[in-house]
C-alpha cells in the first residue's frame, strides 16, 4: 500500500468517490488547527502521520490504505466542527473519526456523530463518557491528577492551593476532583478562577493569586492560554515561592512559555518525549525517520493521535461492525500499538502508567512514575 501520509483538506474531496466505493479507508483527523489549542497541531498531525505509515504498510484498516481528512476542531474555527463532520457523514465521506480537541467540542459532536461512524477521542479529559460510539482513550483525573496532587502536597507541603482554568467542562471537573482530594490532605483552597479562552494579559489574576497566599497552583489553561500564565507567573517571581502542576502543559508548552518561566513547574502525565522505555524508543525511532531531527517536538498530546489511529485499527480488527454495541471499549480489553502503554501484565491487561515531570528549561525530566 502507498504512503499518502499528508492530511487531504475537506476542500479536496470533491467530487472524488465516497465511502460505498471509495479505495481508502477516510478518517477525519479533528485537531484545532487554530486559537489556544492551535499550539498542539504541529505534533498531532505528524504524530497521526506516524500510524498511518505504519497502517499503510500492512493491511490498512478495513483492507483499505488509511487516507487522512483534516479537519479544524478548534472553537474559534471559521465553520463550526459539528457542521462540517455532520456533511461529511451525510455524504459517506469519511468512515471513521480520531479527534484530539477539548472536551467541549466532544460533547458538540457527540450529538451529531450519532454512532454512524466510530469515534475515538484521544486526549487527558474529565472522564465519564459513556456516549455508544464514542471511545475515549485518554488520561482522566483519578488516574493523572489525584496522585500527582497527593506526590507534591507530601514534598512540599503548601499549606493552601490555587486553582486556574478555562471555562469549560474539563478544568470545572477536574478541580471538583482537585478540590475533593485537598481537603482529605487537609489542604486549603486559596483561590479558584476560570478564564475564557484567548485572554492574553494574565497580569491581573496572576496578580490576585499571589494576593490569595496560595504555596501552590493547578494550571488548567489550554495550550498558548497556559503558555500567557506561565510567563506572567515567572515574570513576577512567583515561581521562586509557589509550585505549579499541569496536566496539559507539554512540551510545546515549554518551548512557547520560555526556560526562564518555568521554576518548580510540574507536570503529570502517560507520556513524557523524553520517556526512556522501550516503547517510546520504538516510537521515536519511526517519527524522527519520518519527519527527520526538526519534526514538531513530541508529547502527550501529539502521541495520542498516533495511538488513536491504532486504537481505530484493533477496534475495526476485532470486529467491523462490533463498535456500535453499547458504549466505549474498555482499552485494556484491546491490543493496540502505543508509545505510552505497557503489555499485557500477568492478569492479562494493558497498563497505562502515569509519571510525574519537572520542568528542566525548556525540556521535562521525568522524575518518576506516580
Amino acid at each position: 500500500m502507498g504512503e499518502a501520509l499528508f492530511p487531504t483538506e475537506v476542500p479536496e474531496i470533491g467530487d472524488r468517490p465516497l465511502r460505498g466505493a471509495a479505495r481508502t479507508y477516510r478518517v477525519a483527523l479533528l485537531i484545532p488547527l487554530c486559537g489556544s489549542a492551535g499550539l498542539w497541531a504541529p505534533s498531532c498531525i505528524s504524530s497521526a502521520q506516524v500510524a498511518v505509515r505504519e497502517l499503510n504498510r500492512g493491511d490498512g484498516i478495513a483492507g483499505r490504505p488509511v487516507e487522512l481528512i483534516m479537519v479544524d476542531a478548534a472553537l474559534e474555527a471559521p465553520t463550526p466542527v459539528e457542521a462540517v463532520v455532520h456533511e461529511l457523514i451525510e455524504a459517506g465521506a469519511i468512515d471513521a473519526i480520531v479527534g484530539m480537541h477539548i472536551s467541549a467540542v466532544r460533547q458538540r459532536l457527540s450529538k451529531v456523530v450519532g454512532q454512524r461512524v466510530p469515534y475515538i477521542y484521544t486526549p487527558l479529559y474529565e472522564g465519564g463518557e459513556q456516549t455508544a460510539g464514542i471511545f475515549a482513550i485518554g488520561e482522566t483525573p483519578d488516574a493523572q491528577l489525584g496522585p500527582a496532587l497527593h506526590y507534591l502536597q507530601a514534598q512540599f507541603r503548601p499549606r493552601s492551593w490555587a486553582l486556574i482554568g478555562n471555562d469549560y467542562v474539563w478544568p470545572r471537573t477536574s478541580h471538583a476532583y482537585a478540590k475533593a482530594k485537598l481537603r482529605d490532605m487537609s489542604a486549603n483552597l486559596a483561590f479558584e478562577r476560570y478564564l475564557p479562552f484567548g485572554l492574553r494579559d494574565m497580569g491581573r489574576h496572576v496578580d490576585e493569586l499571589a494576593a490569595s497566599g496560595a504555596e501552590a497552583v493547578l494550571i488548567s489553561l489550554v495550550g498558548q492560554d497556559a503558555v500567557a500564565f506561565n510567563r506572567a507567573f515567572g515574570m513576577a517571581g512567583l515561581d521562586n515561592r509557589i509550585v505549579r502542576l499541569s496536566c496539559a502543559v507539554e512540551e510545546n508548552g515549554l518551548l512557547a512559555s520560555g526556560g526562564e518561566n518555568l521554576k518548580r513547574l510540574f507536570s503529570a502525565a502517560s507520556y513524557f518525549g523524553a520517556l526512556p522505555t522501550e516503547a517510546n524508543g520504538a516510537f521515536k525511532e519511526k517519527y524522527y525517520s519520518l519527519h527527520g531531527e526538526h519534526a514538531p517536538v513530541l508529547n502527550a498530546i501529539g502521541q495520542s493521535t498516533y495511538e488513536g489511529m491504532h486504537f481505530l485499527a484493533g477496534l475495526l480488527g476485532r470486529d467491523d461492525a462490533g463498535w456500535r454495541e453499547g458504549g466505549q471499549v474498555i482499552p485494556c480489553t484491546l491490543d493496540y500499538r502505543s508509545a505510552r502503554r505497557e503489555r499485557a501484565t500477568d492478569e492479562g491487561v494493558m497498563r497505562t502508567p502515569i509519571y510525574l515531570a519537572r520542568a528542566d528549561g525548556i525540556q521535562f525530566s521525568v522524575i518518576k512514575r506516580i
